[in-house]
């Protein structure tokens, strides 16, 4: 009996490592403005997401200008601007108030049914950033930019049905889905009657997880780049879905170390005692017959 328990709370564990590092990261990383802000903030140095950036801003501005025979000439110096723009310091400022400002609608899209509800970044703060530079070099007809919203769609609400109902339960878990993991992976070696085989089940069983968390990225990658909108850049989107979940990825690798870990220094234990075991002890002397001689 004690060993089908220790081996239903093995079982328990590997299914709660994904359960619980998705749980933790919906409810820390995701539900935390601050933590989703510093997660975003090495995107501003992606060439990748400079590039769509730009491209945006670029079409923005020159789609609500026109300056005439002047217009290929503007946009060519709006383009390079633009471009030069998202190299410097500034740009980080931008994109960091840009996704503090996203963040809601984040929340929003993976909460809310509905349409109107798109992962979106601003890049208004940027046009400006942009127009003050140019007006400030004096470039002709600069002071006609019109600052106006202009979003950059990371992912579409309609393609996000499936995934509101398990992100909002895995919320209300929170952390408690971890801990409740590391609860049955200790009690599966303290049940069991021999410890040590419990040790390797229970450190194959993380490492499963583990695995299976991997997979679960994974999967949630192909279908995020599969709900982009025609115009956008996969490249981007699939480095900003590798920055949000980073943190989940280096989760995933860290367990399945732990795990292999565990179970090969458990094996390996066993082995090494039982190898060194007689040695150390000797032969056991058996019986002493009455009458028999005294061979000292």
């Amino acid at each position: 009996m004690r060993s089908f328990l220790s081996a239903v709370l093995i079982v328990l564990a590997a299914v709660l490592v994904p359960l619980g590092a998705i749980a933790a990261w919906a409810k820390a990383e995701i539900g935390d403005s601050d933590r989703y802000v510093a997660a975003m903030a090495p995107l501003a140095g992606n060439e990748a997401v400079r590039g769509e950036v730009a491209a945006k801003v670029t079409d923005a501005i020159t789609q609500n200008i026109d300056v005439g025979p002047l217009q290929a000439s503007m946009a060519s110096l709006i383009g390079g601007a633009v471009r030069s723009f998202t190299t410097t310091s500034a740009f980080q400022g931008v994109w960091n108030t840009a996704n503090r400002a996203a963040h809601a609608s984040v929340v929003s899209a993976l909460t809310h049914n509905g349409g109107g509800n798109d992962v979106r970044i601003d890049l208004a703060p940027a046009i400006q950033q942009i127009k003050t530079g140019l007006e400030a070099q004096g470039v002709p007809f600069a002071n006609e930019i019109p600052v106006e919203h202009t979003d950059l769609t990371v992912v579409e609400s309609t393609k996000l049905g499936p995934v509101r109902t398990v992100f909002r339960w895995l919320q209300r878990i929170g952390v408690w889905a971890a801990v409740l993991c590391l609860a049955a992976a200790g009690g599966a070696v303290l049940v069991a009657v021999r410890r040590r085989r419990a040790l390797i089940g229970v450190g194959i069983g993380l490492a499963v997880g583990a695995a299976v968390l991997h997979v679960l990225v994974a999967i949630g990658r192909s279908l995020t780049l599969d709900g982009l909108p025609a115009d956008s850049d996969p490249s981007a989107a699939g480095a900003v879905y590798d920055a949000l979940t980073d943190f989940l990825s280096t989760a995933a690798w860290a367990v399945l170390a732990f795990g292999l870990a565990l179970a090969l220094g458990a094996w390996l234990t066993g082995r090494l005692w039982r190898r060194g075991r007689p040695a150390a002890e000797g032969p056991r002397p058996g019986p002493v017959r009455a009458g028999s001689p005294d061979r000292s």
